[in-house]
């Protein structure tokens, strides 16, 4: 187990969360918002997701600032069809848009058996997973998809058109939990780790991204001046063109190629999609379903070293936090 160094704090997740929301809430945006979004921050960070907690976390406040979020934003939510559900995030953070939208969603989803519900005109959401969980502990299954700025070439092209466009999955156990989820991008990798092998000037496999000339590259500053590549292949290739139609065309908001880099202060606002698919199994194989999911974990969870999908994950508190990150949540809170 990691344990604290001068260069690395031992931190609660109580204490992320907090300073997080007094983050958040300095630059500009709402209490109820600044909440929600600690919050994701909090859980991404108990579950090791780097990527998506205190590392985006500068760049939240900063675009709070610069007015490319909108911290203020309240969402819309919209249900014209008993099983649609649509959100209007105005631009602000998806994370307070999902949250307004997501006891629709439920209420029509077990209603009608099914439902989709739309997050429109939102901030990047980050964690694709944070948000299909919850509908899995709310008894439902949940399949959600999103896209990001252009960053992955189609297979035989070198121009990126696509976003890494992760897709997750959740489903409930029958007893308010999750018996299995997956959240991962239809890219070779996450960008993330790209910037990041940057940042500590370390090298990337091969087989993740191609340079500007379409050349297999092992040079994290030669992918991000390229593109990655889908996972595998074709096969990965066609799973991102399915989040690219419902998380863009679906929603109405922006396709990938159109989407503005993520990370800078200044620019136009993200407006971007996420789509869920919500089913109650109750209104098809009912209690059948629940047998059916306990048969197939048990034929993979008896094979040695093989489990379901974030199965047995239980979040981390305390959490090992790199000192210099923690310096710059510090110095974003105002302390």
């Amino acid at each position: 187990m990691p344990v604290a160094t001068p260069d690395a704090l031992d931190l609660s997740l109580d204490e992320i969360e907090e300073t997080t929301r007094r983050c958040l809430a300095r630059h500009g945006a709402a209490d109820s918002v600044a909440a929600e979004v600690a919050r994701a921050v909090r859980v991404a960070e108990g579950n090791h997701n780097r990527i998506c907690g205190l590392y985006y976390l500068e760049s939240y406040c900063l675009q709070l600032e610069s007015g490319r979020i909108d911290g203020h934003a309240e969402p819309v939510v919209n249900v014209t069809r008993p099983g649609a559900v649509r959100v209007d995030g105005r631009l602000g953070f998806a994370q307070s848009a999902f949250a307004a939208g997501f006891g629709a969603a439920v209420s029509a989803a077990r209603s009608n058996g099914i439902c989709g519900m739309s997050v429109e005109h939102t901030h990047t959401c980050t964690s694709l997973g944070y948000f299909t969980e919850q509908f899995a502990r709310a008894g439902l299954l949940a399949i959600g998809a999103t896209n990001a700025s252009p960053r992955v070439s189609p297979p035989g092209g070198s121009v990126p058109v696509l976003g890494t466009n992760p897709i997750a999955m959740a489903v409930p156990d029958g007893d308010g939990g999750i018996a299995l989820q997956f959240d991962f991008s239809t890219s070779a990798v996450a960008l993330g780790k790209i910037t990041m092998a940057l940042a500590a000037g370390e090298e990337i496999p091969l087989g993740w991204a191609l340079d500007s000339d379409g050349k297999p590259t092992t040079d994290p500053g030669a992918a991000l001046a390229g593109s990655l590549v889908s996972a595998g292949g074709y096969k990965g290739y066609g799973i991102s063109l399915m989040v690219e139609i419902l998380a863009g065309a679906m929603t109405g908001c922006r396709l990938s190629a159109e989407v503005p880099p993520l990370k800078t202060t200044d620019g136009a606002p993200h407006d971007l999609g996420q789509f869920y698919v919500v089913v109650d199994p109750d209104s098809y194989s009912g209690a059948g379903f629940y047998d059916r999911l306990a048969a197939l974990g048990e034929s993979i969870s008896s094979q040695s070293g093989a489990r379901l999908p974030g199965t047995n994950r239980t979040p981390s508190d305390p959490v090992l936090v790199e000192g210099p990150v923690w310096a710059r949540v510090l110095e974003l809170a105002g302390d």
